[in-house]
C-alpha cells in the first residue's frame, strides 16, 4: 500500500511517500480501506516530535478517517464488511489501509461524502465538547471565535449558531471573514485590521462575550480575553499561533470568569458513551441541515507536503483533506 511516513522528526518535507506492507487485523480491530483522512493541528506537532503522545519511528502520521470495512478481526461483531465508516486512531491515517480498533468506529451518515466524513471527528465532536460540556453554552449567549475560519473555527461557529449562542466570528483576512458569514456568523471582526476588544464591546453593547473559543493563542489570548463578561468562559483548545500565552490572572479575577481546558480527545476515551451521543447529536444536525461541514482543501498522499502547508500557514478555510 502507499503511505505517508515519518522517518525523522522535523517539518512535512521530511515526510516520504512510500510503499508499505499492509496491516493485519488483529484482535479487535478490522482492516479499513481509507477513500479520505482529516489533516489536524495535532498531525503537524506529531511529526515534530512535539505532541502529548508520541509514537516510535518510523510510523504513519494521520488520527481520523473515513473508509469501507474490508476485513474483521477477531471478535468483531459492531460492523460488517462493506460498511462505510469513520475511524479515530492516533497513527496510521495517511495510507490506502488501516488496521483500527472496531470499537472506535462511527457509521457514516447515508447523506455524508466520504471526504466530509473524515474531517468530521476531531474538528466537530472538539468543537461540541467544548461548547456542550465545557462551556454548557446556553441560547442566547454571545460567544467569540478566534481562527474562525480554520477546521475547529468553523466548526465552532456552525456548531454555536446551531446551539442558539449569537456568534462573533474573528479571522485574519476579509476572504476566510467571507467563510464564517457564509457559516452562520452573526458578526466578523478581521483582527489584523481592527481592534479586537473595542469591536468587541461595540457588537456587544459594552457588555462583553459569554464564551471565548481560542484555537490560536499566542497575543490573541490576552486580547480576547479583555472582551470577556462577568462569568464568561475562555476555552483553551490550542496554540495554531505557536507561542502558548500566559494572561494575566487578575483579569480572571476582576472579570469573575473562568479559563476551561479543552482535551477532547482525553475526554472521548474516558467517556465513551457521552462521546457516541455527542456524534449522534451532531450527525442530527448535519442531517436536518444545521452544519453543513466545509471541505475546501483536498490533497493527494504525494501532495502530503502542501497540504501541511496549507495548515500550518493558516491558509485553510475550513477542513484539509488527504485522499490515496
Amino acid at each position: 500500500m502507499k503511505a505517508v511516513v515519518c522517518h525523522e522528526l522535523g517539518m512535512a518535507d521530511k515526510l516520504k511517500v512510500e510503499d508499505m506492507p499492509e496491516p493485519k487485523a488483529g484482535k479487535g480491530e478490522v482492516l479499513i480501506d481509507i477513500k479520505a483522512s482529516g489533516l489536524n493541528f495535532p498531525d503537524v506537532l506529531i511529526i515534530q516530535g512535539k505532541y502529548q503522545f508520541q509514537p516510535p519511528l518510523p510510523f504513519i502520521p494521520g488520527g481520523e478517517g473515513a473508509g469501507i470495512v474490508r476485513e474483521l478481526g477477531e471478535g468483531v461483531t459492531n460492523v460488517k464488511v462493506g460498511d462505510r465508516v469513520i475511524f479515530f486512531h492516533q497513527t496510521g491515517a495517511f495510507a490506502e489501509v488501516i488496521a483500527a480498533p472496531a470499537a472506535t468506529l462511527v457509521p457514516i451518515p447515508d447523506k455524508m461524502s466520504f471526504e466530509v466524513a473524515a474531517g468530521f471527528t476531531i474538528t466537530y465532536a472538539t468543537s461540541y465538547h467544548a461548547l456542550k460540556q465545557r462551556a454548557n453554552i446556553q441560547p442566547g449567549e454571545s460567544i467569540l471565535v478566534l481562527g474562525a475560519a480554520g477546521g475547529v473555527g468553523l466548526a465552532t461557529v456552525e456548531l454555536a449558531k446551531a446551539m442558539g449562542a449569537k456568534v462573533i466570528a474573528a479571522a485574519s483576512t476579509d476572504e476566510k471573514l467571507e467563510v464564517c458569514k457564509k457559516a452562520g456568523a452573526d458578526e466578523v471582526i478581521n483582527y489584523s485590521t481592527e481592534d479586537l476588544k473595542a469591536r468587541v464591546k461595540e457588537l456587544t453593547g459594552g457588555k462583553g462575550v459569554d464564551v471565548i473559543y481560542d484555537p490560536v493563542g499566542g497575543d490573541y489570548t490576552e486580547a480576547a480575553l479583555r472582551t470577556m463578561a462577568p462569568g464568561g468562559r475562555l476555552l483553551v483548545i490550542g496554540f495554531a499561533a505557536g507561542d502558548i500565552p500566559k494572561p494575566p490572572l487578575n483579569l480572571c479575577l476582576l472579570k469573575q470568569c473562568a479559563i476551561v481546558g479543552v482535551f477532547w480527545g482525553a475526554w472521548a476515551r474516558a467517556n465513551p458513551a457521552g462521546q457516541m451521543q455527542n456524534m449522534q447529536e451532531m450527525f442530527a444536525l448535519f442531517d436536518t441541515g444545521k452544519i453543513d461541514p466545509l471541505v475546501n482543501d483536498i490533497f493527494s498522499l504525494d501532495d502530503v507536503e502542501a497540504a501541511y502547508a496549507c495548515l500550518t500557514e493558516r491558509r485553510a478555510k475550513g477542513k484539509v483533506v488527504l485522499k490515496p
